[in-house]
């Protein structure tokens, strides 16, 4: 095992403190005096502003998101720093956010009346209107050719492309930090995650599992948010995608952390409990300083660790990499994958692991019609053409009957986005519309039963008309000393309060 898990600091670091770029690193948004003008709303006809003297030096800048990192971008390098003026966020990859506004709440005083978010598509437009000077890539799970052909029409449109790395925006805690990310979304972050946060409370420890942002609600509301169970969640109004991710940890008594300014919920999770179990979003990396880096790498998409960003940053990053799904994946992709790792992270320690799938009740599909229900992000932006579930109904015999016959409007514009998407249906829930959508396929479906491979409960949320056959998947050790056996050598060099 390398001895890389043991080389972090392991003393109480401070308190969290945002960096502020040119203002020293406790200044207060107070200190700020400069404040900026807004932006206008949609991509036409909207006219630039006109800048007061104190303001015309601002370096003007764009970042590009998609409701995540963005926010997280913004809030921890440029909310006080009066030498730049955010312009605008725009929007990618999840359905319903362009069209709003950061909220002034959370742009601070530099940011009176918030900051637009506007669709990506008019990115080249809006650099020669505005005057852009820089743009910021900041979002997750695209291929490598997507950021360069966007960095390519930006440098065209006349603006500098920049991303920012884990030494500006990354926050430091004085509780351990252990951090679970992967090259793609769909590697098994989530299971991970719960088996080490089982193993932590076995042990007596209070575990804070920190979720990357899914802000898909008001903004303002969602600044900080705290889930202890399932009323949380309806409270908040979470959409499927959010549930999916959620649900499970408070299923098994864990208490998850989410929102948008991150430095006031680590704040809120550090104080509660003795450490921080970072849960990744797609394949980005942590907004925490980690004490040790999980990165998962998945068989199934042999190559796909070395041509994603920035999964692929994530990966030469790790301290420990774990190659999933060895019990689904043909061994020569396991093979290959494992010399990926070796020559991109020669330094890492790395161990294999299984991801077993099971029907709770295999006997109810053996022989039957069914429609097959995967996690949402897996198999839309994560590239894959299915999931558990169809593994699980297959082996259970099953017939899985193609959906996209089917398929309404909501789902069908999914199907049509995603063309390496199969029979299954994707569990998509970020607007109404979907959810109505989702079962409204379903119940026109010729099928006696629906195997769901969603993290959720997908009865109590949709209600079907038709009985549901869940399909469930944990993390399993293959090699030894595996996890457990490297989480109690963290420990030792690590200790926590109980």
């Amino acid at each position: 095992m390398s001895n890389r898990i043991h080389q972090r600091d392991a003393t109480a670091l401070p308190t969290p403190t945002l960096p502020v770029h040119g203002e020293g690193e406790n200044a207060s948004p107070a200190s700020v005096e400069h404040p900026s003008p807004a932006c206008g709303g949609g991509w036409e006809g909207e006219q630039r502003t006109n800048h007061r003297s104190s303001t015309a030096k601002r370096r003007r800048i764009v970042i590009l998101g998609a409701a995540g990192r963005d926010f997280h971008n913004f809030n921890v390098v440029y909310r006080q720093d009066p030498a730049v003026e955010v312009v605008a966020f725009t929007a990618a990859q999840i359905t319903g956010i362009a069209g709003r506004r950061y909220p002034p709440e959370l742009g601070g005083p530099l940011y009176p009346d918030g900051i637009p978010i506007l669709d990506e598509t008019g990115l080249d437009a809006l650099i020669r209107r505005e005057a852009i000077r820089q743009a910021v890539f900041a979002y997750s799970d695209v291929p490598h050719l997507h950021v360069m052909h966007l960095a390519s029409r930006v440098l065209a449109a006349g603006a500098d492309f920049a991303l920012l790395g884990p030494e500006s925006t990354q926050l430091r805690a004085r509780v351990p930090v252990i951090a679970v990310s992967a090259v793609r979304t769909g590697c098994g972050k989530s299971q991970t995650s719960r088996y080490l946060a089982g193993l932590l409370r076995e042990k007596g420890l209070r575990v804070g599992v920190v979720r990357h942002p899914m802000p898909y609600g008001n903004l303002g509301d969602e600044a900080v948010q705290r889930f202890a169970n399932a009323s949380d969640l309806d409270a908040a109004r979470c959409t499927l995608e959010e549930r999916e991710e959620y649900e499970p940890h408070l299923a098994i008594g864990n208490t998850v952390y989410a929102g948008v300014d991150y430095g006031r919920i680590l704040e809120l999770a550090q104080e509660e409990n003795d450490l921080i179990l970072w849960e990744g979003g797609n394949n980005d990396f942590p907004f925490f300083r980690p004490d040790w880096h999980i990165v998962l790498v998945d068989p199934l998409r042999a190559g796909h660790e070395e041509t994603f960003h920035p999964g692929e940053a994530t990966l030469r990053m790790a301290d420990t990499v774990v190659i999933g799904k060895t019990d689904s994946a043909a061994a020569a992709d396991v093979a290959r994958v494992e010399a990926s790792v070796r020559r991109l992270n020669p330094g890492a320690d790395l161990l294999r692991a299984a991801s077993p799938a099971r029907l709770d009740d295999p006997a109810a599909v053996a022989g039957k019609r069914v429609a097959v229900v995967e996690d949402g992000p897996t198999v839309t932006h994560g590239g894959m053409a299915f999931g558990a579930g169809w593994l699980a109904a297959r082996r259970a015999g099953a017939e899985i009957v193609d959906a996209r016959p089917w398929a309404a409007p909501e789902i069908a514009a999914a199907y049509a986005r995603y063309p390496q998407l199969g029979s299954v249906l994707p569990a998509l829930g970020y607007s109404g519309a979907q959810l109505r959508d989702l079962r409204a396929t379903l119940d026109a479906m010729p099928v006696e039963a629906i195997v769901s491979a969603s993290p959720i409960d997908l009865p109590r949320l949709l209600a079907p008309g038709k009985p549901v056959i869940r399909a469930r998947y944990e993390y399993a050790e293959v090699d030894s000393p595996g996890l457990a056996g490297r989480l109690d050598m963290f420990l030792k060099a690590h200790p926590c309060a109980s």
